[in-house]
């Protein structure tokens, strides 16, 4: 019986969104001073989150009905994001956040070709698969493409203005089903999706997660940029290719501004949170955690 080839994933950061709606009829109804400090309060520990040293946090002002604020967490571990979560839900401000929804993954690289090549070289040299001198050769050389891509399995919330989530699926419907494709079929459709993308390199900074296994969709896509006209730019243009036009389900898309977390008290008092700047990440803290 032969072995069917899954494409390898290296992971990343734990992921954590977080979309919530402000009750502002209950915040108007305090005096002055109480939201203050309840604002004071509430920016100290955003800015605390911000960038820990060993992850980082985002802030987004959402356009739309859906929700108010999203607050997107990379972390190490789920226990980080469970620490994160914990530190938000203490604070005063909390009692007027409303959830609206949520989203747990892990930052993904699909490697695709990366695996088809390690497949072919392993069988030239004599390696079957399935077998364990196949399994131990194999996960050695995926071991080292994981040290080389580990910069972009960790890399900082990317600080620009717009910002754009959604959840996706592959479909797996009786017609159209991503999985019963074969390998090289998808390994091509992947290629041709992605270089799409690289023509938007510089216009837009993404970050894909995983989320088979975490919630209710497949992955989870963040998109970054100075000019939200990029988005739908770049969304519009993929959905011609093969494996989104036949192969590709969309969630909810959330979009909004992304602000730093000292500029939480101007959302507050009902005013267009500024870009401002973010504070130095602690690089050398992050280059001891990758190493």
């Amino acid at each position: 019986m032969s072995h069917p080839i899954v494409p390898e994933t290296m992971d990343g950061w734990s992921v954590l969104h977080q979309m919530a709606r402000f009750d502002w009829s209950a915040w108007k109804k305090l005096e002055e001073s109480r939201r203050r400090e309840i604002a004071g309060e509430a920016t100290k520990v955003l800015e605390s989150l911000e960038s820990p040293g060993d992850g980082s946090s985002a802030w987004v002002n959402l356009l739309g009905h859906k929700a108010d604020l999203m607050m997107v967490h990379f972390r190490r571990r789920f226990d980080d994001l469970s620490e994160v979560e914990l530190r938000l839900a203490g604070t005063a401000l909390n009692d007027f956040l409303i959830p609206t929804s949520s989203y747990v993954s892990v930052v993904e690289l699909g490697m695709y070709e990366m695996t088809a090549k390690v497949h072919r070289d392993l069988q030239e040299r004599g390696l079957k698969a399935g077998t364990d001198e196949f399994q131990a050769a194999y996960g050695e050389e995926m071991e080292r493409q994981r040290q080389r891509v580990m910069g972009r399995l960790f890399t900082e919330v990317p600080r620009r203005r717009h910002v754009c989530f959604y959840p996706m699926n592959k479909r797996r419907g009786e017609h159209k089903n991503w999985y019963n494709l074969p390998f090289e079929k998808r390994a091509a459709m992947m290629r041709e999706h992605g270089m799409i993308g690289r023509r938007y390199a510089g216009k837009v900074t993404q970050v894909i997660s995983g989320s088979i296994g975490f919630d209710d969709w497949e992955w989870g896509v963040d998109l970054f940029a100075d000019d939200p006209l990029v988005f739908k730019k770049l969304i519009y243009e993929m959905r011609f290719d093969e494996a989104s036009a036949d192969y590709a389900e969309f969630g909810p898309f959330y979009v909004g501004l992304q602000f730093p977390a000292r500029e939480l008290p101007s959302f507050l008092s009902g005013k267009v949170p500024a870009p401002g700047s973010w504070p130095e990440a602690d690089t050398d803290a992050r280059k001891r955690q990758r190493g």
